[in-house]
């Protein structure tokens, strides 16, 4: 597929088939993910991908639990055969910045040396990788963030201490039924009002 038909077809899908998302496609999205940059290849990023309700239920378990279901707008959300938790881990970013060929950046000192957290940004451009591929693989996806259940869902899935969930992405076919989410009716900004060429 060429990218500006994967970009044109590009949605969030919160109901899927109940069909398995097979090893090569899955892999394709995954292997996608990891190749984007990240600040001074400091490569931050991990994935858990969890596959069929018995991996699943865990994070859905410690994010929606089934008393809260009945009234969640979008309960096919939680029959997608993949979800992939999205995880950063700041240390590696500062201990990247550390080394002696970055440490006169000053941003090895802490976190909070970054003004801007490359963490999260390497993360998001991961994310946008396998939304896109997804698109090339006949899938669809959804990403949402953890809020509040980032930590129980940490703890459920045994991430080690250090990672910080950006959140989650859903992964299957996608059903006729879809209901997008209201912001969906939002319109789209068009690009002469985001795009400024050689100054605001």
């Amino acid at each position: 597929m060429e990218l500006t038909e994967a970009l044109r077809r590009r949605r969030m899908v919160r109901s899927y088939l109940p069909r398995p998302v097979h090893g090569e496609a899955l892999d394709r999205v995954l292997r996608a993910a990891c190749s984007g940059p990240s600040a001074g290849f400091s490569q931050g990023l991990d994935l858990v991908v969890l596959q069929g309700p018995d991996q699943t239920s865990r994070l859905w378990d410690a994010s929606l639990p089934p008393e809260r279901r009945p009234a969640f707008p979008w309960p096919a959300l939680v029959d997608a055969p993949v979800v992939v938790v999205v995880l950063a881990r700041p240390a590696s970013y500062t201990e990247r910045y550390s080394e002696p060929d970055k440490a006169s950046t000053g941003l090895g000192a802490s976190e909070t040396a970054w003004p801007v957290p490359y963490w999260y940004v390497d993360c998001g451009v991961a994310l946008g990788l396998m939304l896109l591929a997804a698109v090339d693989e006949g899938l669809g996806a959804a990403f949402f963030g953890l809020f509040g259940n980032e930590g129980r869902v940490l703890r459920a899935l045994g991430v080690p201490g250090g990672h910080r969930a950006v959140g989650a992405m859903t992964l299957g076919y996608p059903a006729e039924a879809d209901r997008p989410s209201s912001s969906a009716r939002r319109p789209r900004r068009p690009p002469e009002e985001i795009i400024h060429r050689g100054r605001w």
